[in-house]
């Protein structure tokens, strides 16, 4: 049976309870979106902080075919990415991402996908977190294949564009930013410091594909689960929404919380129109008091 709810307290209250019949069964995989990471000031790109965004601007998100085939491209990407990465590297863990801890640590969580790049569930104590669109902490080259830190890419930068005078309006979901062409035209870029090549954050971008190693792995976790958990996702694209599909052909029940409909509602059992800090906290309330707990962050 599946409950669509509008997120009003009295009408959430049980379904919160039908969700933690589900989850209080262990063996729970969390597939998370952008929508989880709202609450941390980062804007998704489906949901209303989106909406809101698109609504004041023009500007479309960087893709593989662009970034890759042309070095103004990639100088934009980074110019407008080394000031949003300050904002992404600030951000901290809400209360959504600490729910997931938390219901990890409880055994009741096993692994967690996410295809958000933003490092968070990390940062909020969970582990066995498979990145699904890669994370903006690391950089690789496109020529030697060399994965780095983003601090020391950042430092650099720094070191190359002294009294460089960008100032970050908008931010993206993927630590781009809205910055006039002369501050582009300014910025200096640097190549990998093994071997000179251009280089790349280690996310994938629009019109690239997820490797086939991590896509399988996804697969198998989800076969392995008892229950599926969607938090925060509109299931928009198919990257994500291919393991829903696995899990409903499997017969394995399909939870979905999220603000606003989604593209897998048919096959979920259970979805859940609400906010994700909230609704998240009201689960550990109904499953009770924990056994442990993990810091907060």
């Amino acid at each position: 049976m599946t409950e669509v709810l509008d997120g009003q307290a009295g009408a959430v209250a049980p379904a919160v309870r039908s969700l933690a019949d589900l989850v209080a069964g262990g063996g729970v995989l969390v597939l998370s979106g952008a929508g989880l990471s709202t609450e941390s000031g980062i804007p998704d790109y489906r949901g209303e902080t989106g909406q809101r965004r698109r609504a004041r601007s023009t500007e479309q998100p960087m893709t593989y075919q662009k970034f890759t085939g042309s070095a103004a491209a990639r100088r934009r990407y980074w110019a407008r990415s080394h000031l949003g990465w300050r904002h992404i590297a600030g951000a901290r863990p809400n209360g959504g991402h600490r729910a997931v801890a938390e219901l990890q640590a409880r055994g009741l969580v096993g692994g967690i996908i996410t295809q958000n790049v933003d490092g968070l569930h990390q940062a909020a104590g969970a582990r066995d977190v498979v990145e699904l669109h890669g994370g903006l902490s690391r950089v690789v080259c496109l020529a030697c294949g060399g994965r780095t830190p983003r601090g020391h890419l950042e430092r650099r930068l720094r070191e190359a564009n002294p009294g460089w005078a960008g100032r970050a309006e908008a931010v993206n979901p993927d630590g781009d930013v809205a910055l006039d062409d002369a501050a582009v035209e300014a910025f200096r870029m640097v190549g990998c410091d093994r071997c000179g090549g251009p280089l790349k954050p280690d996310v994938v971008f629009f019109g690239e594909n997820v490797p086939p190693a991590r896509v399988a792995d996804c697969y198998v976790r989800t076969e392995a689960a008892r229950a599926v958990l969607v938090l925060g996702s509109s299931l928009t694209v198919m990257s994500g929404l291919r393991f829903v599909r696995h899990a409903a052909r499997l017969g394995v029940p399909v939870a979905i919380v999220n603000q606003g409909a989604t593209r897998g509602d048919a096959h979920a059992s259970l979805t859940l129109d609400a906010p994700l800090g909230a609704t998240l906290a009201a689960l550990l309330a109904e499953l009770g008091p924990a056994t442990g707990t993990v810091p907060s962050a």
